[in-house]
């Protein structure tokens, strides 16, 4: 048997994360190497940015000693899913992410990209643009973004509070707005076409770069989703169920909280201090912003104490 695995992550930030902050440190704890650093990547088979166990392995390499009491069915497959801890100090692009069928034959045979943000902390008033306005047709959405900054008026935006949680399917515009802290559960793919970057430039007078036609190409105007909050009662609530992932949101007060049951792994991340993730024979205790890779083969977990946390798990695919 095979127990939970604590993972420490790897990072983006610098020239890649240009809009992050220090909150990855001042917050969870995490030894960024710089400031700004936006991501934590909390559990990792993305190529260079792999996570590790407490002993530096890699997950790629943990896998590979016994794929199948690691990932179930996903041994021999592609690694489908991604965990990450995000701060935005300010706003990101305006973006959108392929499908599998567009990626696969455009990017080189990679994973499109669905993803879902939990928002863990955030200003009162806080937006993020999710999705294009009722009733813009391409054409008027390209003109705009041939004009830069014409593309604002287009942007559908919504405010958002710690609890909510956005779905967001291959194919929906969105940007985190500035101030945002949350945790995203997404496919494995690093595939991000950008539309806009709010006019941008690094310190030598260069801007980001856009892809503008395949970011068109993937668009869906029709999509314009809703946050769904989560009220924090005890218990496990499921937030999501979609076709790729599921994600739980847990709140314990006291002991015995069983976790459900995954078919082929799970990611575990404690959202406070003062959980203990208990199986047969022995017990970890959480710090807020862990994270635990929790392998098919792995035993039955119940979580004790007083706190939150979140668990995703792939689904169908």
């Amino acid at each position: 048997m095979l127990t939970p695995i604590r993972m420490h992550p790897a990072f983006r930030g610098g020239k890649l994360t240009p809009w992050g902050g220090d909150k990855l440190k001042t917050v969870f704890g995490k030894p960024i190497p710089e400031t700004p650093t936006g991501e934590s990547l909390e559990i990792s088979c993305i190529p260079g940015l792999e996570s590790t166990d407490d002993q530096g392995r890699k997950l790629t390499e943990l896998i590979a000693q016994d794929p199948r009491a690691y990932v179930g069915r996903y041994a021999g497959k592609a690694f489908p899913l991604l965990l990450k801890l995000i701060d935005a100090r300010e706003p990101l692009s305006v973006q959108v992410h392929p499908d599998d069928a567009y990626a696969c034959a455009r990017e080189g045979g990679k994973l499109g990209k669905t993803e879902a943000w939990l928002i863990l902390d955030c200003p009162e008033g806080a937006e993020l643009v999710y999705g294009i306005h009722p009733g813009t047709d391409l054409e008027t959405l390209r003109e705009a973004c041939a004009r830069g900054s014409a593309v604002g008026p287009l942007l559908r935006r919504v405010q958002v509070r710690p609890g909510d949680v956005c779905n967001i399917p291959a194919g929906t515009v969105h940007a985190l707005g500035a101030g945002i802290l949350l945790y995203e559960i997404q496919q494995s793919s690093d595939v991000t076409y950008r539309f806009y970057d709010w006019d941008r430039v690094d310190k030598n007078g260069n801007r980001r770069e856009l892809h503008i036609e395949k970011a068109l190409d993937v668009t869906n105007l029709s999509f314009a989703p809703e946050p769904k909050h989560w009220e924090e009662e005890p218990g496990i609530t499921r937030m999501l169920e979609e076709p790729y992932f599921s994600l739980d949101l847990i709140r314990t007060e006291g002991n015995g909280m069983k976790l459900p049951a995954w078919t082929d792994f799970g990611f575990l991340t404690a959202l406070d201090d003062g959980l203990i993730m208990a199986w047969e024979h022995d017990e970890i205790r959480m710090r807020k912003g862990e994270s635990f890779f929790l392998p098919c083969a792995g035993p039955a977990i119940t979580l004790n104490g007083n706190g939150r946390a979140a668990l995703s798990m792939p689904r169908g695919k």
